[in-house]
This record gives C-alpha cells, structure tokens and sequence, in this order.
C-alpha cells in the first residue's frame, strides 16, 4: 500500500500511513483490516446493502476464480466483453483503478493486459476475496475498499478508471460516473446495463430483476446521460453505443450445452450475428471516452 497516494473520501487531505490511515485535515481514521484499507465516510443506503450482501458472500471459491473453472462460454462472454470495454483505450504500463470491482475478475483481465491495477469495492468481503485472486495468481494489483460516490484518491490519480456492471448497483449512478471522471488523467471506460426495451420485458417475464438479491434497485442507464457528464467533466467521448448479452452471474443448464464443444463455434457465431442485426438496441452499453 505504500506506493499508493490516498486521500480521505470525507475532506481530500492527505492520508498518513501508520497501523492505520490517519487524515492530516479533519483527522479522520481509516483501518487497514488484513492488509486491506478501509476507506470509505460512510455510506448511502444503497451501498450498504451491496456491501452487507457481498461481505456474506458464500461462495467464495466461484467468486475468486471466476471465470476460471466455469464453462468456456461463459468465459468467452466475459471475455468479449471486457474487450468491448477497453477496445479503444491503450492500457499496457498504464495505471488503471477498478471501482465496484467486486472479486477482481475486471483486475485481472486489466493486469493481464499490462495495467497497473487497483481494484476497489464498497464490500470488504469482495476486496478480500480480490486480494486473494490476487496471491493466488500471481497478480500485482492491489484491493481496497472505496466508494465509488466518494473514492479516496486525488484529481487525476490514475490513467484509466474502469467500472463495469458496477454503477447500476448505487443510488447515484452519476455521482460515481463524476467521481471517476475527476480522479481519471485519460480515460474512462464503462460497461453497464442499459436502459433498453427487451431489458424491460425480461424484468416482466422474471428474466431480469428490477432488485437485486442484496435488495438495492438495479439502475439502467442511457447513453445521452453518460456522455452528458462525461463532456461536462473535460471528455470526449470515442465510443459509445450498445450490443446484447445475457448471463446469469454463476453459470446454469443453458450456458453448459452452449459449451460443448460441437455446440461453442455456433454459440459464438451466433452471438456475434445477432449483434451485428440488432446490438443498436442491446441490453448492454459501453463507454470509452478520453480527456479532451
């Protein structure tokens, strides 16, 4: 942690490393809690039901190892979209900060990629389990505990911030978009749910939830709304539209049949294909944006 600059979420003055984080303005104490820093001036309702739900986690081996282990499908859907995600944003020997970045899968694949990496969550549960990822895999990146509303780093801190599926979880969605445009020196990249028609019908049809197990409602978002703050807060926006995905978050009946191995090219040519006719309209979205 030592190499790492922190501010405190609740002023912006430096914090002081000891056995804990010590702010040198207001005088606010952060712990440090098996290795990890807790930094985080309380928290919306929201974010505390992610966080009491995530800390409970039980299956934390699926939550560390995540996607390895789990059907190739599954892992070539997250893959393709964490792909989408960063396509136009250079990442090898940049410094990236994850938010809501739960276990550390998004860490990973953006170390692998030659990032610098902190990955940072609301759930102390999920930074753990992240810092294990991290060990077990030989990984370089470091885990901490942060609200993404009010991250504990100063203006421009990072290359790269990076979210994805992690905004729709809070009560301010563009609050924490604002907050990693102000700590991001380069770029933004978000991939989120969006608020789109066929999202609607599968909420009606059960395939969808409007809340989540943890209990918070589940925010889909526009496009317009992103590049609105976006462009507000210096960027410019190099890419931004939709496509189509679906997955339940650990793997079922379905996802294993599109993995055999005589079944896998025609799942991926398929996905690719209804992408290509219909994405426009997907139940997903990106953004890749830039400072200007």
């Amino acid at each position: 942690m030592s190499e790492i600059s922190f501010v405190c979420p609740s002023c912006r003055s430096r914090l002081e490393p000891t056995v804990e984080y010590v702010c040198s303005g207001c005088g606010r104490r952060y712990p440090i809690v098996d290795g990890v820093a807790v930094l985080v001036a309380g928290m919306t309702e929201e974010s505390g039901l992610q966080a009491a739900f995530f800390d409970s986690e039980t299956d934390s081996e699926f939550e560390i190892e995540r996607p390895t282990g789990a059907p190739p499908f599954y892992g070539w859907l997250l893959g393709q979209k964490f792909r989408r995600a960063v396509r136009a944003v250079p990442l090898d020997g940049e410094s990236v900060l994850v938010v809501c970045g739960g276990s550390g899968m998004d860490a990973e694949f953006l170390a692998n990629a030659g990032a610098k990496v902190v990955s940072s969550d609301i759930s102390i549960g999920a930074a753990r389990r992240a810092r294990d990822r991290a060990r077990r895999h030989g990984l370089s990146f470091e885990s901490i505990v942060a609200d993404v509303e009010r991250l504990p780093f100063g203006d421009s801190a990072f290359d790269v911030v990076y979210v994805h599926d992690g905004l729709h979880h809070i009560e301010r969605p563009l609050v924490g978009l604002t907050e990693m445009a102000r700590v991001a020196r380069q770029a933004v990249c978000v991939t989120e749910p969006a608020d789109a028609f066929a999202t609607a019908i599968a909420v009606r049809i059960g395939l969808a939830l409007e809340r989540e197990e943890a209990g918070n409602r589940v925010a889909r978002l526009h496009l317009d709304e992103l590049r609105t703050v976006l462009e507000t807060e210096g960027f410019s926006v190099r890419r931004a539209d939709r496509y189509a995905m679906f997955y339940r978050h650990e793997p079922g009946p379905a996802m294993r049949v599109c993995s055999r191995s005589v079944v896998l090219p025609l799942a991926r040519y398929s996905f690719r294909a209804v992408n290509a006719l219909l994405g426009r309209w997907g139940n997903k979205l990106v953004v890749q944006a830039v400072r200007a």
